[in-house]
């Protein structure tokens, strides 16, 4: 089937279930896989939304993932109403559904929209800057995890697959080393045996995962600080947004990419080691955060390797990169030769400075933990 050109914005919007006949659309926002538009009424009261364009070449199956996105805000908004813990400050994003009631909507061309109210009173930071910003992400996505720990993950499906699967990482790394299609391999010894030397840890602790060991729960799994919504006001956390990748998960992979992208004082693309340090009071912040909200349920095993999940985080990102270059950059989009073998260098510095706090980075954990019954 052909596809056509799809409908001007206003068109799109019209077809959700809004209130307003007349609204203003612009671009909002600097996001790097779907494309947001605001729209604003245009009559005395002023009501805002948000209209996305959902990526369906990253996400595959956007029903599959609207349907994840329905069934986790329904949960959070039912419990938001009766837990008094969380009513004063927490909130969800609330969708808008299309006027036969699905929760988006496809166009003639072929492309998926969905539409949300907008968060009013709220902010967001790329970067973390202060101890007291790292505190409230914790409290922000330790808040998520334990509101939805009662919502049974097998009730969700697993939009990406493999998401952080380090047997499905390692294999793709391995066939990319195998095959060398842009003849890099050579370059890249060091890399490799960096890799092989770090396989057995990160392996022993997938391993656990599959065994259930450590519990599948719904996670979050894109961690990063933009992705919560402070506010604007108090700094507050307020909410937790853009739910794509809300899926099955452990816990670990959510604390571990938060700790990965808040204390590293370096770009995640640095490329003067020197500057890749990590900031251990940024790490004490969001721990003391997250486990406010999570060490009531989280279980001894899980609390146990909390610290060692930033360096899985840290290790399968910096292989990631490095498996992409090796590929010759078919998946992450470069600005310069060489920006994914970069890329995975600063990461792979980033571990062995975790590496060298992993028994500080424990004791906090622990501190803060103590008081946990087995």
């Amino acid at each position: 089937m052909k596809h056509t050109e799809s409908p001007p914005i206003q068109d799109i919007a019209k077809q959700f279930a809004i209130p307003e006949k007349q609204f203003s659309c612009h671009p909002y926002g600097s996001g790097h896989i779907n494309d947001t538009y605001l729209i604003q009424s245009l009559g005395e009261v002023e009501t805002r939304y948000l209209l996305q364009r959902i990526n369906h070449h990253v996400f595959k199956d956007v029903p599959a993932l609207m349907q994840n996105m329905g069934k986790v805000t329904s949960h959070l908004q039912e419990k938001l109403q009766t837990a008094d813990k969380f009513s004063r400050h927490f909130t969800t994003i609330t969708l808008l559904p299309t006027h036969s009631g699905k929760l988006y909507f496809q166009d003639q061309a072929g492309q998926y929209w969905r539409m949300q109210h907008f968060v009013p009173h709220s902010i967001s930071y790329d970067v973390v800057t202060t101890a007291a910003q790292a505190y409230q992400a914790g409290k922000a996505f330790g808040t998520f995890q334990a509101l939805l720990k009662d919502l049974p993950a097998d009730g969700l499906q697993q939009t990406i697959p493999d998401f952080h699967n380090m047997e499905s990482r390692l294999r793709q790394f391995q066939q990319a080393c195998d095959a060398d299609p842009a003849g890099r391999k050579g370059q890249i010894a060091e890399e490799i045996a960096f890799v092989e030397k770090r396989k057995p840890a990160m392996s022993a602790l997938y391993q656990q995962v599959k065994e259930g060991a450590i519990p599948l729960r719904i996670t979050h799994n894109d961690t990063k600080f933009n992705n919560v919504l402070l506010e604007e006001t108090t700094h507050e956390a307020l909410c937790v947004i853009d739910l794509d990748t809300v899926m099955p998960g452990v816990v670990l992979y959510d604390f571990g990419d938060a700790v990965r992208s808040i204390v590293n004082t370096g770009a995640e693309d640095e490329s003067r080691q020197e500057k890749i340090q990590v900031n251990l009071s940024f790490y004490e912040a969001f721990a003391e955060g997250y486990l406010t909200e999570t060490l009531s349920f989280l279980t001894a095993k899980e609390i146990e390797r909390l610290a060692f999940s930033a360096q899985y985080m840290t290790f399968i990102m910096g292989l990631r990169f490095l498996t992409d270059h090796l590929a010759g950059d078919v998946y992450y989009k470069i600005r310069h030769q060489g920006h994914n073998l970069q890329r995975a260098r600063a990461q792979f510095t980033l571990l062995t400075r975790m590496e060298d706090l992993y028994e500080p980075m424990k004791a906090i954990i622990h501190q803060r933990s103590q008081h946990k019954g087995d």
